[in-house]
């Protein structure tokens, strides 16, 4: 009865001679030629009815081990310099074939891995994505009225007129540069951020200016609308608080 073996398949000669070397399990840069040749001579002899065209490039890398071989069975001169190893360049041929073997791994690997990854495209149309929930300005002042806010902001612009000394103001005054709505907010935004919770009387107080108190007043009102800031007031008289609501 025939005795069938399946052979191993190679990619080509030098995935053959890594195998060897990993078989024999020997440095790659102390090839032992003798052994090596031998057994890949055994594999070639089992893969002769292989394919011509394929076989033909095994059959160059078995004369390639054969003449190193011979090269390092011959007797060496020592009068002559010392000759190159005739094994460096078949090394080099193996060290970059291994290198590549292991890349292509890596790259199998990664595409398997991103196989197992499904994308989906964004659906979401651009007004819903664009959509913020209305804030309910009713919750967010809880009991303050605007009326209890106008009084302490009236209250505040009167210390800041009596503030004023009626002889230096015949004096003239120093124009300052304008605060925009949108520089309060931001610099009341941080504040808030940053203090967490404080007064609303202080806060206007700490205003250099009328035009100070009026833009950080309208500031206050904004990010009220916004959902940034929350003000709360535990009894009636009592001074309003300012609690920031965007996280630190």
């Amino acid at each position: 009865m025939e005795l069938t073996v399946k052979l191993q398949v190679f990619e080509g000669p030098l995935d053959l001679l890594l195998h060897l070397l990993e078989k024999n399990k020997v440095n790659i840069y102390d090839i032992p030629i003798v052994e090596i040749t031998n057994q890949y001579l055994a594999y070639i002899g089992e893969m002769k009815r292989q394919d011509l065209n394929v076989m033909s490039e095994f059959l160059v890398m078995a004369a390639t081990l054969i003449d190193i071989k011979s090269k390092m069975l011959l007797p060496k001169d020592e009068t002559e310099e010392e000759e190159e190893d005739p094994r460096a360049e078949l090394v080099q041929k193996l060290l970059e074939y291994k290198m590549y073997k292991c890349m292509s791994y890596e790259l199998k690997d990664r595409q398997m891995d991103a196989e197992r990854v499904l994308f989906k495209v964004p659906t979401i149309p651009e007004e819903v994505r664009k959509y913020e929930e209305p804030v309910n300005v009713a919750e967010l002042v809880s009991d303050i009225t605007l009326k209890k806010l106008n009084d302490i902001f009236k209250s505040i612009m009167k210390k800041q007129v009596d503030k004023i000394d009626p002889i230096r103001s015949q004096f003239g005054k120093i124009e300052k540069e304008e605060v925009s709505l949108e520089e309060r907010m931001e610099y009341l935004e941080n504040y808030a951020m940053v203090h967490r919770n404080f007064s609303f009387r202080g806060l206007l107080e700490a205003q250099s200016s009328k035009m100070e108190i009026i833009v950080t007043f309208l500031a206050i009102l904004e990010l009220m609308k916004t959902g940034k800031i929350y003000i709360s007031q535990e009894n009636i008289f009592d001074d309003i608080f300012i609690e920031s609501k965007v996280a630190a």
